[in-house]
């Protein structure tokens, strides 16, 4: 993963890209029919798909000789297929020149070389693949109907906090021990620093972009997370810690987020329950992130 301050996310194609109607025709054992759909479509460009927003507003910080986001497509598409991606990203003009289209095969194993803070992606197994292997990823809900293209210069993420930003150590203490004991334990412990969750290094890559004072377009970002008082303050002294900070903090208390979050409007909320995934996914982008004690085998809430 890089050291440097520029931000490198890898989108799968379908991400980006709204072919929900051709991924109706997609059989994994035989996708032959789906190629052939795609193949005949080389010459029509693409309409926007769920994270086409957030991927054009990353791109708006480059310009004036400065290369401060890279965006690439990382892609289980074949390469034919990926004609079609390119020229969709070029009508659109998203200045995406680097892509990987597997044919099927895993694409996670190339996000090291790629360097990627991110992995966007709707297929959910290479999703989970990512996030096992280290690498910061969440699946997309695809929905066209959320899409805007509007660009209003202001670049908006929306975090959970436990198992997102943060790991799932306090998620583990309220699961198995319930509300009060959570509580307790997050007043004792608010003045040590909860670990890193998987999002870190990428809430870390979008601070320091905001550092570069771009003027095309301004990064406000969100905790968006179920603790209340006590336990905020853990989490508050955890970003001042690693040297962060958000510009809005919603500490909900178990309230549904999905009407906050209609508010903040993020160009992509990330969060680790599923519930609250399909929830938000209504409103806004979003991207379930696979990590945690609520993923596991007997935990998982739908």
């Amino acid at each position: 993963m890089t050291s440097s301050t520029k931000i490198t996310i890898a989108v799968s194609a379908r991400a980006l890209f709204d072919f929900e109607s051709e991924n109706q025709v997609f059989r994994e054992d035989d996708p032959s029919a789906y190629c052939a759909l795609q193949a005949s479509q080389l010459d029509i460009p693409a309409g926007p798909g769920v994270a086409f927003p957030l991927v054009q507003k990353l791109l708006a910080f480059n310009g004036g000789g400065r290369s401060d986001v890279e965006v690439a497509i990382l892609s289980r598409n074949d390469p034919v297929t990926g004609l079609r991606v390119f020229a969709s990203a070029r009508h659109h003009g998203l200045a995406i020149s680097r892509a990987i289209f597997t044919s099927g095969a895993q694409p996670h194993r190339y996000l090291a070389p790629l360097e990627a803070n991110l992995f966007l992606s709707a297929h959910a197994p290479d999703v989970r693949e990512a996030t096992a292997a280290g690498f910061p990823a969440a699946r997309v809900y695809p929905s066209s109907g959320l899409v805007t293209t509007q660009d209003d210069g202001e670049l908006r993420i929306a975090f959970d906090g436990d198992s997102v930003l943060f790991s799932d150590e306090a998620e583990r203490v309220f699961r198995q021990r319930q509300l009060q004991e959570f509580n307790d334990h997050e007043a004792r412990h608010a003045r040590s620093p909860l670990p890193p969750g998987p999002l870190k290094p990428f809430l870390t890559a979008l601070w320091a972009l905001r550092g570069q004072r771009r003027a095309r377009v301004s990064v406000r970002t969100a905790l968006v997370t179920a603790r209340s008082t006590p336990a905020h303050e853990r989490a508050i002294r955890t970003l001042m810690a690693w040297g962060v900070a958000v510009d809005e903090a919603m500490f909900l208390g178990g309230k549904d987020k999905a009407c906050f979050l209609a508010e903040f409007r993020p160009d992509i909320f990330f969060d680790d329950h599923v519930r609250n995934c399909e929830s938000a996914s209504q409103l806004v982008a979003t991207g379930h992130v696979p990590y945690g004690i609520n993923n596991e085998s007997g935990w998982v809430l739908h």
